[in-house]
């Protein structure tokens, strides 16, 4: 005869094995990774929840004008553009049909609401002077200084509760203070 105490054992641990894969597989936020393409350690690992922004901002490399572009993740990590911001129409700068829509703010030139699916994409990362700067959380990273003239990836994902957590407590070495 079977002891009822024994089932509830083995019960409560296939519960808790259950629970332990949940928060193994169970999404809790995005990570956004800046590679080289042909290879090496990140260049910037943040973490992001879907919807916060990030912005790449630059100098335009012939009119040498600031430009922010911000960007966003939706919650399975596809990236997407927000809005660019710009002091005067430069070479290959200006409105796209259809995609948001043009304000003035101050002396910028504004396209708000663009929301346009970029997905993971490549910048070359321009010299220094261009400094093309990656600004999320109030940490600005200048990857011009650290990586001219290199083609880098942008690409994100979503990351587990137990991932997540982990990087709480460890960040990664790319990852901003």
């Amino acid at each position: 005869m079977r002891k009822p105490g024994r089932l509830l054992i083995f019960a409560a641990a296939g519960l808790v094995l259950i629970l332990i894969v949940l928060v193994l597989v169970t999404p809790d936020g995005l990570e956004l990774k800046i590679v080289p393409v042909k290879g090496g350690p990140p260049l910037l690992v943040l973490p992001l929840g879907p919807g916060e922004r990030f912005t790449l901002h630059y100098y335009h490399s012939v009119e040498n004008a600031p430009i922010w572009e911000e960007h966003s993740l939706d919650e399975k990590g596809r990236i997407y553009i927000e809005e660019e911001r710009y002091l005067k129409f430069g070479a290959g700068m200006g409105r796209m049909p259809g995609v948001g829509r043009m304000v003035r703010r101050g002396p910028y030139e504004v396209i708000e609401d663009m929301h346009m699916p970029t997905g993971n994409f490549i910048l070359r990362v321009g010299s220094p002077g261009v400094d093309h700067t990656v600004i999320w959380r109030g940490h600005s990273t200048n990857l011009s200084a650290v990586a001219p003239h290199v083609a880098a990836q942008f690409s994100a994902k979503p990351v587990s509760i137990l991932y997540s957590l982990w990087r709480k407590v460890f960040p990664h070495p790319a990852t901003p203070e």
